[in-house]
């Protein structure tokens, strides 16, 4: 076999990092600001406003959440094969802005002391819904299929630069309950719609970000526009390391275009629509629910349905594919901080700090601020052990992540035991269990983020980007469909699975089953999917 060009020899080991990392973080940040401004006052908002009850609220939240998990594929899609990285990007960071001003504009129309929300308020909610989910789809999956392509082939820095990419990102996230929670979380429904404005306006400094720094910086080393439209991308066979595993050959996109998907169209369409019907008829007619669920079970079959895969393209795939089912329950358990995690901090955790109330929308922070200070350290934690060949695989790092999950919910589950509806508890339990679940997040997120870059075949890298939120999607849903189990004194007991719960004990021990189970399932399986991921290196 011959040696592998220059092109495909591995990067050195510098330090230090293109600047377009820095404009993708700063752009990232502006979003997440926007996003988790927004969410933080969310379901307050529909509760206190808008005068939805929580059951309601929690289908809403966990519709609005896994929609904007959802539309990555349509925007991974056109980005592939139409628009491109850049042009994505700027449009859906554009929708999301005037997303969140019709949703200024909505909280613009409450009248204190209304029984129900008018019409118009109604419509500019979901309008403003709707831009900031379809403005996303465009936006997401692209931003962060770039941060890998910044970098040349085989180049042993992308695991410190996507979890660099989270870290900063989270100060955003940070930030932005704060802010709009100060703004717009005063116990005064009227002041929502300053939270909204200045959600709106983060997202404007974000795009124009991108703008104004991406010829300069946005490029390869070559000084080559990186996130052009297709046609101006060159294909190229990269070699790239996953973890602490032997080098993976991305095999080359240099081959004959892939058959069209027209032959195969009416068998998928015919498929999601016996799928859709089946889960709609099992969820009592969640459509969208029915929806994002059916979406994620047919869109991995219109992936493998491509003729022009090879055989370890397909096995990278699949494993692409299995670590997406588990992140389901991953993110169905972490995703509660906007939805029933609000209630709790809301109505049944002692919030003052002297004369001080804190607003239930600052606990929403907490993650951020500890992904903030706790991102350096696991990341030199990942660099020590992988220079001595002890760093975990990334299926492993992702079933300790689980564990972390179920941790924390077992801290509050032991914190709420015993106690009545009436008892406010120490926010120390729920700033601990937020601890645990950053500690999980920093394992799965940004280590399944740099898995996806570097498995998927390069001319399906923002398709299966998308399939990787896809997954987050369905368990941004499946979040929903548990916080609607939240007990309320006064209403009958919910059931789960045939369980009864009672109380606050028994919510939060729903979570701690279902992430040590998945932490448990995946860790017996992480070693045949080491194996996968790994490709034997042939001797030069």
């Amino acid at each position: 076999m011959q040696s592998p060009s220059a092109a495909q020899q591995p990067a050195s080991t510098s330090s230090s990092h293109p600047k377009g990392l820095y404009v993708l973080f700063a752009t990232e940040m502006w979003e997440r600001f926007s996003y988790y401004g927004m969410r933080a006052l969310l379901i307050l908002y529909m509760t206190q406003a808008l005068v939805f009850d929580k059951e309601y609220s929690s289908l809403i939240y966990g519709n609005y959440t896994s929609l904007v998990y959802l539309t990555p594929l349509l925007g991974g899609y056109v980005a592939d094969r139409y628009w491109g990285n850049r042009r994505s990007i700027l449009v859906g960071g554009l929708m999301m802005a005037i997303g969140q001003f019709a949703l200024f504009f909505s909280a613009s129309l409450y009248t204190a002391g209304q029984a129900t929300a008018p019409q118009t308020q109604l419509l500019l909610f979901m309008l403003g819904l709707g831009l900031l989910i379809f403005g996303n789809g465009f936006f997401k999956p692209n931003i962060s299929s770039m941060v890998g392509s910044l970098y040349p082939a085989g180049d042993n820095r992308i695991d410190t630069a996507y979890t660099i990419f989270y870290m900063g990102i989270n100060l955003g996230a940070f930030f932005s309950p704060l802010v709009c929670g100060t703004l717009g979380d005063t116990g005064n429904p009227e002041d929502f719609k300053w939270g909204f404005l200045a959600a709106g306006i983060g997202m404007l400094i974000g795009s124009l970000t991108f703008e104004l720094f991406k010829n300069k910086y946005i490029v390869t080393a070559e000084g080559t526009a990186l996130g052009a439209k297709p046609e101006q991308t060159v294909a190229h066979s990269p070699v790239v390391p996953v973890g602490t595993d032997a080098p993976v050959r991305a095999e080359t996109i240099d081959q004959p275009a892939a058959k069209s998907f027209a032959s195969k169209l009416p068998m998928l369409i015919g498929l999601f629509v016996i799928v859709y019907g089946a889960i709609a008829w099992l969820m009592n007619y969640d459509w969208v629910g029915a929806f994002v669920f059916a979406a994620m079970i047919v869109t991995p079959v219109a992936v493998l349905a491509d003729a022009s895969i090879t055989t370890r393209e397909r096995q990278k795939i699949y494993v692409i594919l299995i670590l997406s089912f588990f992140v389901i329950f991953f993110w169905g358990a972490f995703e509660q901080a906007g939805a029933s995690l609000t209630f709790f901090a809301n109505e049944q955790t002692d919030r003052q700090l002297g004369s001080y109330t804190v607003p239930a929308s600052y606990f929403q922070s907490a993650n951020a601020l500890f992904i903030i200070l706790f991102a350096p350290v696991f990341a030199v934690i990942w660099t020590f052990m992988g220079k001595r060949g002890i760093e975990p695989s990334s299926p492993l790092k992702m079933s300790i992540g689980l564990m972390f999950l179920a941790i924390g919910y077992l801290i509050i589950a032991f914190g709420v035991k015993g106690v009545d509806a009436s008892t406010k508890v120490s926010m120390f339990w729920l700033i601990t269990m937020y601890l645990m679940h950053t500690f999980g997040e920093l394992c799965l997120s940004p280590i399944g983020l740099a898995l996806v870059n570097k498995l998927a075949p390069l001319r399906f890298a923002s398709l299966l980007m998308a399939v990787w939120f896809l997954a987050t999607a369905a368990g941004n849903k499946f979040a929903g469909v548990l916080s609607a189990l939240y007990p309320e004194p006064g209403k009958p007991a919910p059931f789960f699975v045939g369980f009864e719960i009672t109380g606050l004990y028994e919510f939060f021990m729903i979570f701690v089953a279902l992430s040590a189970a998945a932490s448990l399932v995946l860790f017996v399986i992480y070693r045949k999917l080491t194996q996968m991921m790994a490709e034997p290196v042939v001797a030069r």
